[in-house]
């Protein structure tokens, strides 16, 4: 118990020291249409540049900074990187959408909207081109305040997306009484879903759910031509996963979206509507 007391406590020393250090850097994983095949949008991903430990994955570090409250300011950073960087995409021509995760902490924050608004402006986003992701299980801390910051955000024009949906509470009650413009199916449904038929049974249901509720449905961690082909047979319209990329760094998803344009002669002047 003294040993893990001890690593906790370096652990969040750490953290403090990285956030004034500057060590956090924001990677992106496209997400494609499938119809269509086109990149049409990109998710912020959070990496600790550890001095000593390399790339570390948010898994590693991310319970504790929620647990000491410093998730808040690093959330914040994450936001101004991911939307500097969608403008700097959106003025060379490509107009992706950015999703952004937010934490339980972040998002029960009073000046979440504030924050989301100062953000929009001072970066100069247009507010539909930015997504945030919550968990089924965060809304449903508190419904009424989450409901209330969610309609605050819907009324800047900024989306909602549900991410990992089907792993936590999945009611239809507040699907439909929340502002929700996108459901994500979680990976573990995806995972071998043509072989798996209860896996494909209820990522059919979600992307009808989703059909019937004018919702996007976005299929994460697509690794395979078979669960990418299973997924457009069912209607899926978007995915995301290392069968297209894995996450990568701001010069990096550049780099590939500029190949990808390239070759498919995507992103033609102007914005989707």
């Amino acid at each position: 118990m003294r040993n893990e007391a001890l690593k906790q406590l370096v652990l969040e020393t750490e953290l403090r020291r990285a956030l004034r250090a500057d060590e956090f850097e924001v990677h992106y994983q496209p997400i494609v249409c499938i119809g269509s095949g086109h990149v049409v949008a990109v998710e912020a991903l959070l990496r600790w540049l550890h001095p000593r430990l390399g790339i570390l994955q948010p898994a590693a570090f991310l319970g504790t900074a929620e647990e000491i409250g410093l998730i808040v300011e690093i959330g914040k950073g994450v936001l101004r990187t991911a939307c500097r960087q969608a403008m700097v995409w959106r003025q060379r021509g490509l107009p992706l959408r950015m999703s952004v995760n937010v934490s339980p902490r972040q998002f029960y924050c009073e000046d979440l909207h504030s924050s989301v608004a100062k953000t929009l402006y001072e970066t100069g986003l247009p507010p539909h081109l930015l997504e945030l992701e919550l968990t089924e299980n965060v809304i449903m801390q508190d419904r009424e305040r989450a409901s209330i910051t969610m309609r605050a955000l819907q009324q800047l024009g900024v989306g909602i997306a549900i991410d990992d949906f089907g792993t936590g509470y999945s009611s239809l009650e507040y699907i439909h009484s929340f502002p929700i413009d996108t459901l994500k199916i979680d990976r573990s449904f995806v995972r071998d879903v043509a072989k798996d038929r209860r896996g494909e049974a209820i990522a059919r249901t979600i992307v009808l759910l989703g059909r019937e509720l004018g919702l996007r449905v976005i299929a994460e961690g697509i690794e395979t031509i078979e669960e990418l082909s299973t997924l457009r047979d069912l209607g899926c319209d978007e995915f995301q996963g290392y069968l297209v990329s894995k996450p990568l760094d701001a010069g990096q998803c550049s780099l590939f979206l500029d190949e990808r344009r390239s070759l498919t002669g995507e992103w033609p002047r102007g914005e989707p509507a």
